[in-house]
């Protein structure tokens, strides 16, 4: 959850802030979870609990935090910056960080004062073996302020699906043609609703390009949806890579190479290949005192994938590139040698 007071990319943003909370308000089970979300952007204040609150800002160092009566926290700003810095040490080897005295993320957030965890993104699946708390998890993007679908409350396990479209919310998948594809095939994610915004500030060339002819968003994600409608996210669609002219998707191959042990987090892209058109390059950050070698991932990964998706390059790194909120920068892989 995270408020904004500039313009923003989105003409009327507040605006579809608010719808896109009308929409959970309106899942069963989530009408007084979503009235508080609604206080918060109204009065620019975070959800977040003070138990909540205390390991972030041990985390960010973070100034002129506000407690109110029933609860809320207002957050200074550079919230988000802390939120990720203590997200980024909470699933990538936390409990092997002395800066936490290696006490691990339960023993940092009380997990039981909350009563719903929501998330998004490919970290969400490792909050329960760290916390013994479930995470329910949502998709969407700033252009759709934020949230497109939501898993809704009858559902009590991480399924791996980012759950059901959102009330007044139309979501189709597209093959490349613009043509919507079968039940269990995978397209790009297009959606139309309230939520989603009106179109980028002063950016007609980006908004001609952003559209469909019928007026969807296109979230540039890849997307599939699953017998009982929920959708589940496969990856980026520039992140794509085609071997021999098969389609793999990075986030296929990092989930497998992740469960090798000695790694800690690892990204992989797509580089020219003479042979087959394009190779996958994994990138991997070792856990702490960990030794592993390239033979060792190739062997571990040639397990679980099929031939044309096993890395033919791996590449150990001392940290991998991120946004501010944590985010895996794949684009900026591509120039290191």
């Amino acid at each position: 959850m995270s408020t904004y007071t500039a313009p923003m990319k989105d003409m009327q943003f507040v605006l579809h802030e608010l719808a896109g909370l009308d929409a959970i308000a309106r899942l069963p089970g989530y009408g007084d979870v979503s009235t508080e979300l609604v206080d918060a952007v109204l009065e620019g204040a975070a959800t977040f609990s003070s138990e909540v609150w205390g390991p972030l800002n041990k985390v960010g160092d973070l100034q002129g935090l506000k407690r109110h009566d029933d609860g809320r926290v207002t957050t200074p700003k550079g919230f988000v910056e802390a939120y990720a810095k203590f997200v980024e040490s909470g699933w990538n080897g936390l409990r092997f960080d002395p800066a936490f005295g290696g006490q691990g993320l339960p023993k940092l957030v009380d997990t039981a004062v909350m009563e719903m965890w929501s998330g998004g993104g490919s970290a969400v699946n490792k909050w329960l073996a760290m916390t013994g708390t479930f995470i329910r998890e949502g998709y969407g993007l700033s252009e759709t302020s934020p949230i497109l679908t939501f898993n809704p409350a009858s559902v009590q396990q991480f399924s791996g699906t980012t759950g059901l479209p959102l009330p007044s919310t139309d979501i189709k998948l597209l093959d490349d043609d613009g043509n919507e594809v079968g039940l269990g095939e995978s397209g790009e994610i297009v959606a139309k609703g309230p939520q989603v915004m009106s179109g980028y500030w002063e950016k007609p060339e980006a908004n001609a390009t952003a559209f469909t002819p019928d007026g969807y968003f296109r979230t540039g994600d890849i997307g599939v949806f699953t017998p009982e409608g929920f959708l589940k996210i496969v990856d980026r669609k520039k992140d794509m890579i085609i071997v021999s002219g098969f389609n793999v998707f990075p986030n296929e191959i990092e989930a497998v190479a992740t469960a090798c042990p000695g790694v800690m987090e690892c990204a992989c892209i797509g580089v020219p290949d003479e042979k087959t058109g394009e190779a996958v390059k994994l990138f991997i950050v070792k856990a702490q005192g960990a030794t592993l070698s390239e033979a060792e991932v190739v062997a571990f990964c040639r397990k679980e994938l099929t031939g044309y998706k096993v890395p033919k390059l791996v590449r150990f790194v001392d940290a991998l590139p991120k946004s501010t909120v944590g985010k895996i920068l794949r684009r900026e892989l591509r120039d290191v040698k």
